[in-house]
């Protein structure tokens, strides 16, 4: 079954992808100034610098990608279910928290979020908007919280 996604960052954009075939462009038109063009050769210089590219930003997309659900928060290739999740409001960051996501830190241009869990332990969730991030799982505590304490509980 399917979640709905209540926080979403993709890791990186495809707009890079475009370098290559740009600069194979620029060449063309230094050709074309110059002397003779040759299409083909910058078509394939274009398509080069394109594949490399392209698994540069699928692996920052799989690694840096941020992805909140009813019942689930992503970070990179790492899954915290929401059940395990007590508090983030008020939660301050610890030295040596582990960094969810697999890396030793927090990505570049992301900032820390920190996640106090059921059992008392403190990990570092990131975002590039963390206060978003945070607004939206505090939401999902407090929704959670309200359907504990709510009829049959």
């Amino acid at each position: 079954m399917d979640q709905p996604t209540l926080y979403a960052e993709p890791g990186a954009s495809w707009w890079p992808l475009l370098w290559g075939p740009l600069f194979a462009l620029c060449g063309v038109v230094v050709e074309a100034v110059t002397g003779s063009v040759r299409p083909s050769l910058w078509i394939v210089v274009a398509l080069l610098l394109a594949l490399p590219t392209a698994l540069w930003v699928q692996g920052r997309r799989r690694l840096h990608g941020v992805r909140l659900t009813p019942v689930a928060l992503h970070q990179g290739r790492e899954e915290l279910a929401v059940r395990d999740v007590a508090e983030v409001a008020g939660v301050e960051p610890r030295a040596g928290a582990k960094v969810l996501g697999g890396g030793w830190d927090v990505p570049r241009g992301t900032e820390a979020v920190p996640i106090r869990l059921v059992d008392g332990t403190v990990v570092t969730g990131w975002a590039r908007d963390a206060d978003a991030l945070r607004a939206e799982l505090a939401k999902l505590l407090t929704a959670r919280g309200d359907a504990r304490s709510g009829p049959g509980a």
